[in-house]
């Protein structure tokens, strides 16, 4: 089987390439990866190579298939493991494989990534239950599984104790105030719609700095919309504000139940513990880019107002699992991510244009032809475009969101790789 991916062979060094994969063996499947989801962490291994502790010291030699948020269909299955999988059926990757070497797809495996039209998914993938199946009717939000995963499992980490009996509770207050602050990314996004969809909460206060992407946001996650299920819903820019702590606390009736910190900013941080109400939990959820960020909160809280501090990073198969579950059942829409679509040929350009970050979640699908798309634009393309003009169409009677019907268009009438 003759595959096109793009390879890492080391730092800064990417190529589209076609080769041709190994034979699976009997404990192995084949799939088709119809769709990626860029990540701003396969960026961080192509900026770094081999010092990256996930990509191994011979890529140069042996070079990995990058991508990991992948979404496709089983072609062929190994006879060892006929009886769980079965081709046709549409699956996820869950990248963490947490192995002692660090060794994950996407950075470390030659033949399984997401910038390829075909993977051979390895032994230790399917052994360490990684390899997920899904039965949503779209691909592009199967590739959003594995960032809204690491979301889930932010808001797992939440707790919460009654300090009259001092039991604890996992998870987000039931019908509480979440904020969501330098949340206007398209984690912040993520978060908004578990925070609906899964939490269940009653407030939901999205801060930012940058007008353009809170009222990107508010696009994507409509107060309107959230209203009609019950949730205050409000994207707040702090830039320039006077007393923005007051503000918070006063909208959110004395203050936050969960706060999120999206951004690696101290500022931030302490600006969560401020906002919190009594049994506050906060979860530092941005990932700072050195190793010694300090940052305060007033301890007398901690103490006497239990308020409580946590951080999360990544997610496990269960997330993946639970993620899948609330797509299927359309508690949370996935497109509300979606802000760019792109074909192979025009992911190496993208990924490196992610040294200065634009727009949400970028879709690759893999075997087409497209340069990279902004789903804003399709109705300008769409004047000199056939095809752009009908996905223009289709997104606006989805409120402007990418969405199942645009996708199955996309595949059936874009020029194929």
């Amino acid at each position: 089987m003759k595959t096109k991916a793009i390879r890492l062979y080391g730092a800064g060094d990417i190529r589209l390439e076609e080769f041709t994969l190994p034979e699976i063996t009997e404990d192995e499947v084949l799939i088709r990866v119809v769709s990626d989801s860029v990540c701003a962490s396969t960026y961080k291994a192509i900026k770094q190579g081999p010092a990256h502790k996930r990509v191994p010291e011979n890529v140069a030699e042996n070079p990995v298939i990058i991508g990991h948020e992948m979404c496709g269909e089983i072609i062929q299955v190994g006879e060892n493991v006929s009886n769980d999988w079965k081709a046709g059926q549409k699956v996820v990757i869950q990248p963490a494989l947490k192995l002692p070497t660090g060794y994950d797809p996407g950075y470390s495996y030659p033949y399984i990534g997401g910038n390829t039209q075909y993977a051979v998914v390895p032994k230790i993938v399917i052994e360490r239950g990684c390899l997920l199946p899904y039965e949503g009717d779209s691909y592009f939000a199967g590739s959003l599984a594995e960032a809204l995963g690491c979301c889930i499992r932010g808001f797992k980490g939440l707790y919460h104790t009654d300090y009259t009996t001092y039991i604890r509770t996992d998870g987000a207050k039931k019908k509480g105030r979440i904020a969501i602050l330098g949340g206007a990314g398209p984690m912040g996004i993520a978060c908004v719609e578990l925070a609906i969809g899964y939490a269940g909460a009653s407030q939901v206060v999205v801060t930012d700095i940058d007008q353009a992407r809170l009222d990107y946001a508010a696009r994507m996650c409509n107060p309107e919309e959230a209203a009609k299920k019950g949730v205050d819903l409000r994207f707040i820019n702090t830039s320039g504000m006077e007393e923005p702590v007051a503000y918070l606390r006063e909208i959110s009736g004395g203050g936050f139940d969960d706060v999120f910190v999206m951004a690696p900013v101290p500022a931030l941080f302490s600006m969560s513990e401020k906002i919190c109400d009594e049994d506050g939990c906060i979860n530092f959820f941005a990932g700072p880019p050195i190793h010694d960020m300090p940052g305060s909160l007033n301890l007398y809280r901690v103490h006497y107002d239990g308020i409580h501090v946590v951080g999360t990073a990544g997610s496990i198969s269960e997330d993946m699992t639970d993620v899948l579950e609330l797509i299927a059942e359309k508690r949370i829409n996935a497109g509300a991510l979606v802000s760019h679509i792109l074909g192979l040929k025009a992911a190496p350009e993208t990924l490196f244009a992610m040294e200065k970050p634009s727009g949400a979640k970028k879709v690759c699908y893999n075997d087409l032809d497209i340069p990279l798309i902004a789903i804003a634009d399709l109705e300008k393309l769409g004047k000199t475009d056939a095809m752009y003009a009908k996905l223009a169409e289709i997104v606006k009677a989805h409120d402007g969101l990418w969405c199942v019907e645009a996708e199955k268009y996309l595949l059936e009438h874009a020029p194929r790789l």
